[in-house]
Order: C-alpha cells, then sequence, then structure tokens
C-alpha cells in the first residue's frame, strides 16, 4: 500500500481478559479507515502463564486452543477469537504480522538432568569452574496438546543454556555441556557472546531444531493466513538461521512475506552490519533513531536537532528502515525504558509518519493509552495520519540546519491533487524557516494543520518559496489551504 504505516496492536500492562483479539476484530474497519495497512500483533501463543505479555513463550503451537499451563486463552483471548482477528482486519485489506519469539522457551514440563559450566553473566566466554550436574526445566511435552500440529517434544540438548539449577537452586547463566554444544556464533557481540538472552536458549546449531522451527513457521504463515513476522531478539540469534528461516518460510507459503526483525541497539553500524550478514531478508526497526528521539525530548534545547537525524538507519538505508517512537520496551517502567517526553511525542510522529523514506510503526500505547491511561496523542496522530494520506507525496527537501529548528518539505504529485507539505520542529523558541515547496505550488494559500498556528496563512511565491512559523516547542505542518 502507497503510504503505509504498521502499528504495534498492544502495550505492556494491557488487562489479562483475553479480550485482545475481540477488540482488535472490532477496531479492523476504524483503524482501515485512519491509513494503517498493517498490524503487528502480539505472541498469540501459549506462554508460561496466562499473564505473560507473550515473551515467555512455551509452546508455538497452541494459539490458546488447549489446556496447558492452567489455562485454555492467552492473555488475549482464543484461538477462535486470533483467527476471527486476522479475518476482520484481512476484510478491511489490513495486513497481519505475528510477533515471532524463537530465541528461547519457557515452562518446561520436567526437569531433566545434564552437565553445565557456569559462566560469568557479564562475560559469556569467562566459565567459572569445572562442569557440574544440575537439573533444569528443559523437557516440554505438551501433554494438553500431545501430537496434533507436531510431535516434537523438546529435550536438554535441544538448548545450549539456561538461567535456573534446580538441583541447587540457584540462577546465573549456565552453559550446556555436551558432544557439539557451544553457544551460537555470529550474535552480537555484547557480553562476550549474547547468544544467551533468558530462559532455556534455544540451540540454532541442533539440525532437529532448525527443522522444528522451519516447520513451525510454514505452519503458522498456512494455518493462519499470516502476512508476516516482527522477529524478537534477532541480535540474540546465530544469523544463518535468520537468512534459512525467512527463505524456507517464503518458499513454502509461495507469496510475498514482510518480516522486520528487533535489534535493540543504539549503533546504525551494528544494524547494517546485521543486515548484511542476513542478506537484507529482512527490514529492522529504527532502534537509533528512537534513542535520537528519547535525547532530544529529554535534553530539550540543548539538543541539536540539525544531528537528528544523523547515524540513523532511515536516513542511510531507508528502504530497509522501520522509524518508531515507543514500543513496549520502552515505555514506562520497562527495562529498556526510554520513552519520548510527551512535549517532543507529536513532533517525533510528525517525522517518522510524514517524511518520504522508512515504513513507520504507530504504538498502541500512544495512540489508546498505557494501562488505561488517556490517550493523549491520539489526535495528532490522527491529523498526522490523515495528511500522510492525504499529503505526504512528492521528493523530499531536508532543511536540518539548525540546532532549534528543523523540518523538510513534500513537494507533492500530479497523481495526488493539493499533496505536498511542510513540516516544521522546534525545540526551544518560536522561530520560521523559508523553504522550498516547489514552483508548481505558486501563487497557493498554505495553512497549518495542527492548529499551533490558528488563523494564521503563508502564501507560496513564484519560485516555490514561503516563510513556515513553527512556535516554541512545538511541530507544525502547513499544506494547501482549500484542498
Amino acid at each position: 500500500m502507497e503510504n503505509g504505516v504498521m502499528m504495534q496492536y498492544f502495550e505492556w500492562d494491557l488487562p489479562n481478559d483475553g479480550m485482545l483479539w475481540k477488540k482488535l476484530a472490532q477496531d479492523a474497519a476504524h483503524l482501515a479507515s485512519i491509513g494503517i495497512s498493517a498490524v503487528w500483533v502480539p505472541p498469540a501463543y501459549k506462554n508460561m502463564d496466562q499473564n505473560s505479555v507473550g515473551y515467555s513463550p512455551y509452546d508455538l503451537f497452541d494459539f490458546g486452543e488447549f489446556d496447558q499451563k492452567g489455562t485454555v486463552r492467552t492473555k488475549y483471548g482464543t484461538r477462535a477469537q486470533f483467527e476471527a482477528a486476522v479475518k476482520a482486519l484481512h476484510g478491511q485489506g489490513i495486513s497481519v504480522y505475528l510477533d515471532a519469539v524463537l530465541n528461547h522457551k519457557a515452562g518446561a514440563d520436567e526437569k531433566e538432568t545434564f552437565l553445565v559450566k557456569r559462566v560469568h553473566e557479564e562475560n559469556r566466554y569467562e566459565e567459572i569452574g569445572d562442569s557440574y550436574e544440575v537439573e533444569g526445566w528443559t523437557h516440554f511435552t505438551f501433554p494438553g496438546r500431545g501430537d496434533k500440529y507436531s510431535p516434537f517434544k523438546w529435550r536438554w540438548y535441544h538448548f545450549s543454556g539456561l538461567d535456573y539449577d534446580a538441583r541447587h537452586g540457584e540462577r546465573g547463566v549456565f552453559k550446556i555441556q555436551g558432544e557439539g554444544k557451544d553457544w551460537c556464533h555470529s550474535v552480537d557481540r555484547e557480553k562476550g557472546n549474547y547468544d544467551y538472552l533468558m530462559f532455556a536458549n534455544i540451540d540454532y546449531r541442533h539440525p532437529e531444531v532448525v527443522a522444528e522451527t522451519l516447520r513451525w513457521g510454514s505452519w503458522a504463515v498456512r494455518e493462519f493466513e499470516l502476512d508476516g513476522f516482527r522477529l524478537d531478539a534477532v541480535k540474540h540469534i546465530t544469523r544463518p538461521f535468520i537468512r534459512h528461516f525467512m527463505h524456507d518460510v517464503r518458499e513454502h507459503c509461495c507469496r510475498p512475506l514482510y518480516a522486520v526483525g528487533e535489534f535493540w541497539k543504539h549503533s546504525e553500524e551494528d544494524l547494517v552490519a546485521f543486515l548484511q550478514e542476513t542478506h537484507e531478508q529482512l527490514d529492522l526497526f529504527d532502534v537509533p533513531l528512537h534513542y535520537k528521539l528519547h535525547e532530544a525530548s529529554v535534553r530539550g534545547a540543548d539538543f541539536d536537532l540539525g544531528s537528528l537525524m544523523q547515524d540513523t538507519l532511515v536516513h542511510n538505508h531507508p528502504t530497509l528502515a522501520v522509524p518508531f517512537v515507543d514500543n513496549h520496551d520502552s515505555q514506562p517502567g520497562q527495562a529498556l525504558e526510554s520513552a519520548v517526553l510527551d512535549w517532543f511525542k507529536p513532533a517525533a510522529y510528525g517525522l517518522i509518519l510524514l517524511q518520504k523514506e522508512g515504513y513507520p510503526c504507530v504504538f498502541y500505547g500512544d495512540y489508546y493509552g498505557i494501562g488505561g491511561g488517556e490517550a493523549v496523542h491520539r489526535g495528532v496522530i490522527d491529523t498526522l495520519l490523515r495528511i500522510r494520506r492525504k499529503r505526504a507525496y512528492g521528493a523530499q527537501r531536508d532543511y536540518f540546519d539548525h540546532a532549534h529548528i528543523v523540518g523538510f518539505v513534500r513537494s507533492g504529485d500530479h497523481a495526488h491533487p493539493g499533496s505536498g507539505l511542510a513540516l516544521l520542529v522546534s525545540n526551544a523558541n518560536e522561530g520560521e524557516k523559508t523553504m522550498n515547496v516547489g514552483a508548481d505550488h505558486a501563487g497557493e494559500v498554505w495553512t497549518e494543520a495542527t492548529g499551533c498556528c490558528p488563523g494564521e496563512h503563508v502564501c507560496i511565491d513564484p519560485a516555490g518559496n514561503a516563510a513556515f512559523r513553527v512556535p516554541a516547542g512545538k511541530l507544525a505542518v502547513w499544506h494547501l489551504a482549500t484542498a
């Protein structure tokens, strides 16, 4: 879809009431009307407990169908409700991307005995002492599901590490020992080797693990008619497997299949290396841009807005970038808390939604509120989405040439009458900037769309120039007044 927009349709503090899939189905027509072209849904399968947001996966084949872990439904509802939501979204022309948590498993059914070596938590290559025997929760038998959809049962040798020794009651990072056992390489080098993240760490060096995960990917796409995946924690998964997974699933589904990965790191250089090593089989969320937006919101006038887009994925690799403002990990109270402050959030959304490049993602928490709180940004996001649908076309010219007032213009095109816009952001005093929107707009009268300059108009001169104003600490978006 032209000018497509993804929405992350969950936040961390949703109630455990089993109603999200029903709400999503009811919301499908509204989402289409505001220009949402795809929805990233949370992990829809059974986790180690019903209240889990989805990142402690127990059984990827149980979408709220079987009585396991003390529940049939997941936090978000039942399989039938999930299928109804997908059908409703597809009926509105909206794609569905499933959050795939493939790095680890949690909530095993039985303990097993095997050898481990404890490693230093800040350097996974530093072993502490000799091998010793532990009991670990690594045997997944899925008693509620049995062999339906897959007969595979997970054993200790399908994992490379775990965080709890049940025999001695100790927590830490334990590397499983045995023939061919080691951390996977071609992962992020933080902590020496960041293969291990949490729970029972899946070993993608094991051929049975690879085969089962590939089987699940193709099954999930066919079973639920998915349009793509959001791949969780990809910096912890070996890159050859990521390539293999995406190639295999696309080959078996025989249609275009989108994928975006979460590689949570400030460094654009590290994200680019991942993209290259995975042969650009997926896009990445623009985490460096998120941190720039967060820093700009915290530092205010002390931040140089002229540097805002530097060293970001959307600036340097735009066709592979998914810019976002916030998500469930960055929201207040989470381990990666780095929320963009409210005063700057309209500007942040203006920047990602109205620029030419990237595939922007709107966060549920910003649009519907967090933890049942007020949705303070919904109005401005609706306005920006409307402008994106109607005005955000044509070439872009950047004006990131000042520390406190920056912007860009979109020149519009003949296929979208009335299109074209001028965006300005201030992090200090009010001011204006002369920008060129193109001689095709000569003589037009433009007005500000967000309400920050009520009653004001500007006239585009014969060369396509105009002086556009922005109030102190605000976002301003100007476009043709009568279209």
